[in-house]
């Protein structure tokens, strides 16, 4: 099998959506996902597993109910499972994550989660 080489920047360029990742590829089993962020999203958790967030492209903030990280572009935070947390961009970030498969992106949230959609 040829090794495929991912563009991240192109492929966020694909999509205008903000919390509705897209899948670039896999790694074991887990999903690797860019995602455009603007606005506050939902209070959730994720009781089976760790999630990864790298930021792109602008800023981030992270919170938890006790503490909350601002990351910029090259840092990165993992929120363990079972901890409630939401993200925050006023002027809108681009991030890739990095979660189980099959896990929605609002966790336990009564939200509606995006559809896994592979580009």
């Amino acid at each position: 099998m040829p090794l495929e080489k991912v563009n991240l920047a192109e492929k966020l360029a694909t999509f205008d959506e903000v919390f509705s990742p897209r899948i670039v590829g896999y790694y074991n089993d887990t999903k690797i996902q860019v995602a455009k962020v603007k606005g506050d999203f939902v209070w959730h958790s994720h009781s089976e597993t760790d999630d990864l967030i790298l930021v792109l492209a602008g800023r981030l903030v992270v919170e938890t109910r006790e503490d909350a990280v601002e990351l910029e572009p090259g840092e990165l935070v993992v929120v363990p499972r079972g901890v409630e947390h939401r993200t925050r961009a006023a002027d809108g970030a681009h991030t890739l994550l990095v979660e189980r498969r099959g896990t929605p992106n609002t966790g336990d949230a009564d939200a509606e989660p995006a559809p896994e959609i592979e580009i």
